[in-house]
């Protein structure tokens, strides 16, 4: 992971990304991430999904980074602008993904920390993320000094289908806006 890169993803240079970031897709779900897609996810629609992400990237409501080895994509994170007038000191935490041969080399960490100064620069003082309860996910953010706020039953199904509890987190970066 020596020669591993951190960008910010942009509208302008998103379609050099979209493949890897397709590719990454598929490889979370095939692990069992439970990140919003079941088993059966094919690569077309992980691609309107990341046209989506292209369209809010345009519109300023959302930011996405990718970590990259050769142009390869290994990893992503996608910070969420809350856009509602009484929000704008908020923003949600979303899809990080690492590929599974990447895990454990401090992917998620670098990516984390680019979001939080992102965040900042930003004022946006207030992050929050849900991820299912007991994974290795939560374990990860509570690492990263995220709080839980409390857990839902239910809440989504994971991959394969079965509905499983989720955590909701959050982490103060800075204070309220004025």
């Amino acid at each position: 992971m020596n020669s591993a890169q951190l960008r910010r993803v942009t509208v302008e240079s998103f379609a050099h990304y979209r493949s890897g970031l397709v590719e990454l897709l598929l490889d979370a779900v095939r692990q069992g991430a439970s990140v919003g897609f079941l088993a059966s996810l094919a690569a077309s629609e992980a691609a309107e999904y990341f046209d989506s992400v292209q369209t809010e990237l345009g519109d300023g409501s959302r930011l996405l980074w990718v970590v990259v080895n050769g142009e390869q994509v290994l990893a992503s994170v996608q910070l969420s602008l809350c856009q509602k007038p009484n929000g704008l000191n908020r923003a949600e935490v979303q899809k990080l993904l690492v590929r599974s041969d990447s895990q454990r080399h401090g992917l998620g960490t670098q990516l984390m920390a680019a979001l939080e100064t992102a965040a900042r620069q930003m004022q946006r003082g207030l992050l929050y993320l849900d991820t299912e309860s007991g994974s290795p996910a939560e374990v990860f953010y509570q690492s990263m000094a995220y709080q839980l706020a409390g857990r839902i039953p239910d809440y989504a199904c994971s991959p394969d289908g079965t509905y499983r509890p989720t955590a909701l987190y959050y982490k103060t970066l800075q204070g309220p806006r004025p």
